[in-house]
């Protein structure tokens, strides 16, 4: 049996790396247009950070596991194609804002219907909305030479940061088909794939709707904790109570539970907002006005929350940031990875600057260029913007540090040390409730936390 995955970024590398080596005797290669991104792959410098993920490419790279550009070849040797492409929020046209951006799952569709001389099984890994998989049928039977495909989906619920610890033992594999016999034989041929390691009752089989629908629900029911216990965070400092202990009271309820109840400055990444927006375009395409407008209220709250917390700064700073330093910690959306997209640190410098702040970001993992195009898009910058190399070099002359990602190593910093190197008062904000607050107020700090 031999794997193609189109798409070599943070859910078809870690994923395809993951099967070849569970599966040794399958061939997997991962093909990608993005030249440079393919090239990574075969270097030691991975494209995208993820803890364990070297050990695991180093072991199957050069035996099973090959990475290329060639994914026209790679369609026409394969029997599985996974599709793990781009599916962006819409900003054009019918959707903009909120329906997901199908041209590049499209063209995949068209290249496989192209390419492909036999039969082959085609499966989902990109999150769409319902019934795309409709739409690569429509194309492939339009386009073919009379192949036989079945189009399977199967949604990733990886979080980055823990994704090889999420592959190694998931919490269930969701596998969606067509009730025919060709679709349920294609369904055993994947899940017995993922069966060499995953013990069956974690498998679920369902209908391709159910599967697909199944992914942007799953993200919009997580982000809605989050932007309900942030909800909560703002009334805890208006009365005086605490977020962590409110949080954890009610996540002893059996029924409602602990994770995903951290009051922060928002959540970020790349599914949360366009899944839950996704989810809204639905709702409305198929008149059901209120139950979208119930989902979008989720993506407005986490916009207010971090709208909050750099108001919060700004008023720490009385009411002006023209001529002073704010030490931004952590620009990736969250800790263990170097993802960027939506990250609330994109809001809070943005503000800053605004405020004509002279903003120094530091994050472990996050180049200087990507911070800047994240920022200012490709090519952009402001003079006001600042990368440095250590927490301590960011924090030097600063007037405030605000902690934005939930490093590890955010919580070891000399602090004695950083608040000697500072402009006075020093203010500290942490975004994550991740640090001592009293313990360095009794160094002099002024502090200030999330509900707290």
């Amino acid at each position: 049996m031999r794997i193609c995955c189109i798409g070599a970024g943070y859910v078809g590398g870690p994923t395809m790396a993951m099967i070849a080596l569970k599966a040794p005797d399958i061939g997997v290669k991962v093909v990608d247009m993005n030249a440079e991104r393919i090239a990574a792959w075969n270097s030691d410098v991975l494209p995208i950070y993820e803890p364990g993920l070297d050990e695991v490419v180093r072991q199957t790279r050069g035996r099973n596991l090959s990475f290329s550009t060639d994914v026209r070849g790679a369609i026409r040797e394969s029997d599985i194609i996974f599709v793990a492409v781009n599916t962006p929020t819409k900003t054009y046209g019918v959707g903009a804002g909120r329906a997901a951006d199908l041209r590049y799952v499209e063209a995949v569709a068209r290249m496989i219907a192209e390419e492909a001389t036999g039969p082959k099984i085609i499966v989902e890994k990109s999150t769409i909305p319902v019934k795309t998989a409709e739409t690569i049928k429509d194309i492939l039977a339009g386009n073919s030479r009379g192949c036989a495909f079945q189009v399977l989906s199967n949604p990733e619920f990886l979080a980055e940061g823990t994704a090889v610890a999420d592959l190694l033992s998931p919490d269930r594999v969701l596998i969606g088909g067509e009730r025919t016999p060709g679709g349920e034989q294609a369904i055993q041929t994947l899940a017995a794939i993922y069966g060499r390691w995953v013990p069956a009752e974690r498998i679920v089989k369902t209908n391709l709707w159910s599967s697909e629908l199944s992914k942007l629900v799953a993200n919009a029911f997580l982000a809605q904790r989050i932007s309900s216990i942030n909800s909560i965070s703002a009334l805890c400092e208006a009365t005086g109570a605490e977020v962590d202990e409110v949080a954890s009271a009610i996540g002893r309820d059996s029924r409602i539970g602990p994770k995903f109840l951290k009051a922060s400055v928002g959540f970020g990444g790349s599914c949360f907002q366009k899944d839950i927006l996704n989810l809204v375009y639905l709702c409305e395409h198929f008149d059901l006005p209120e139950v979208g407008a119930y989902w979008h209220a989720v993506v407005r709250m986490n916009d207010w929350q971090k709208g909050r917390f750099a108001a919060k700064i700004v008023k720490g700073l009385y009411n002006s940031g023209a001529g002073k330093r704010v030490a931004v910690l952590g620009f990736a959306f969250k800790k263990d990875t170097n993802d960027t997209r939506e990250s609330a640190a994109i809001a809070v410098c943005k503000a800053l600057l605004d405020e004509h702040a002279e903003v120094v970001v530091y994050d472990p993992k996050v180049p200087a260029e990507q911070i800047r195009r994240e920022l200012f898009g490709p090519g952009g910058d402001n003079p006001l913007l600042k990368v440095a190399t250590s927490a301590a070099d960011a924090a030097k002359g600063a007037h405030a540090v605000a902690v934005v990602t939930e490093w590890d190593e955010f919580k070891t910093l000399d602090y004695a040390a950083i608040y000697a190197a500072m402009a006075k008062p020093a203010s500290i904000f942490d975004g994550r409730n991740i640090l001592d607050l009293p313990r360095l107020a009794a160094i002099g700090f002024r502090t200030y936390g999330i509900g707290r």
